[in-house]
């Protein structure tokens, strides 16, 4: 598919119908779009808005949206409304598009974000971060994995956080989608990652990992960022470095013992490029990570060793990035069975009784069920 358009679909309801429908869309539609942002309150309470204020919906990721206006009594009175096309060429159209007082804020390829009035389509603002297009093949990066692509935006007071697949975030005015700050995330020589990961703000920070654990020397790793200036507050490996210098942290002095050979001059991989969640009762940050870097095994010199955390889901206390728990689905991966497909969150009946889980459907092929507050397994199906 050369071009590939979101397309909105709305109501076109007759006159005798669904008055009240009607009525409410009315109503909406002489409202001019408003351009405040969502707050923390907001994104605690996301799963009960009207709106889609981030990625998966809410913090708990469940893709749910509790409106009730169209149901399959109506659904067959869709009609088009309006199309805009976001991009052309150069690869897919992956974002999910954020909705916030009458405004969608969308990206596109090479990171192109736009905000579009909901009612009419207009195009209220574009912003290009002007990515250099010889990155996705220069000698310098090596290479993009996998694609030149986003999968989203993150929205708060007032910004709009921009992932740009060369490593940089950035913060946009919402209203009208010129920077506030700018980030690089790491210096232009490094090799091998990218960033296409949606980011998630959790308690004022911004939390955002990087693609590339195809490429060698690749080490995964997420960070928080300050949403208000963009700073860095703090960044957890998810495989440990060169065991004659400091561990970052304990967590990642444990892991080396799970790891054999030079390993750190191989990367180890274990990129964060696309599930995180959040529950702010429990105060924990769960993301999924990777493959090993590089693959299969026996080119890290680990055999029989779990190499830990690559292809994992890792539980992280927002306010310093400490690890609670682990759980790892693929034990020395070889097959590239990385564990980063979405960490729905839930509260559950099991054997008779609530329990606070974390579910994920992984590449492996086993559907997981895990106590979100100690990690416990629960089953894989």
């Amino acid at each position: 598919m050369k071009d590939r358009r979101y397309i909105w679909r709305l109501l076109s309801l007759p006159a005798c119908a669904l008055s009240t429908l009607l009525a409410a869309w009315m109503s909406f539609a002489q409202q001019p779009p408003q351009t405040g942002q969502p707050d923390a309150n907001a994104l605690n309470n996301a799963a009960q808005s009207k709106e889609w204020l981030t990625y998966g919906g809410n913090y708990a990721e469940t893709r749910y949206s509790p409106l009730r206006q169209i149901d399959d009594s109506n659904v067959n009175r869709l009609g088009l409304a309006w199309t805009y096309i976001v991009g052309r060429g150069g690869g897919n159209q992956e974002a999910t598009p954020l909705f916030s007082n009458g405004v969608l804020y969308g990206i596109t390829n090479w990171s192109i974000v736009f905000a579009i009035d909901a009612r009419t389509g207009q195009e209220l603002w574009r912003f290009d971060p002007e990515v250099d297009r010889g990155f996705a093949t220069g000698p310098t990066n090596g290479g993009v994995c996998c694609g030149i692509l986003n999968r989203g935006l993150a929205l708060y007071e007032g910004k709009v956080i921009v992932p740009v697949l060369d490593r940089r975030l950035i913060a946009l005015d919402a209203a009208s989608g010129k920077p506030q700050w700018s980030t690089r995330i790491l210096p232009e020589d490094a090799t091998g990652y990218s960033l296409t990961m949606a980011p998630r703000v959790v308690k004022d920070k911004v939390i955002v990992g990087l693609a590339g654990a195809e490429f060698t020397p690749h080490r995964g790793f997420f960070a928080a960022y300050d949403v208000n200036t963009g700073r860095e507050v703090w960044r957890f490996y998810t495989v440990p470095g060169d065991p004659s210098k400091p561990f970052e942290n304990p967590a990642l002095e444990k892991a080396a013992k799970t790891w054999a050979g030079e390993w750190w001059k191989y990367g180890g991989g274990g990129s964060v490029w696309d599930s995180l969640s959040f529950d702010p009762e429990a105060n924990l940050v769960y993301v999924g990570t990777g493959n090993g870097a590089p693959w299969p095994d026996a080119l890290r010199q680990s055999p029989g060793l779990d190499n830990l955390y690559i292809c994992s889901i890792l539980a992280v206390n927002p306010d310093d990035g400490k690890l609670v728990w682990h759980y790892q689905a693929v034990p020395g991966d070889s097959w590239d069975f990385d564990s980063v497909q979405q960490l729905l969150l839930a509260d559950i009946q099991i054997n008779g009784r609530m329990r606070k889980v974390l579910m994920q459907s992984n590449k492996a092929g086993f559907f997981y069920v895990l106590d979100r507050i100690t990690g416990q397994f629960i089953s894989a199906t």
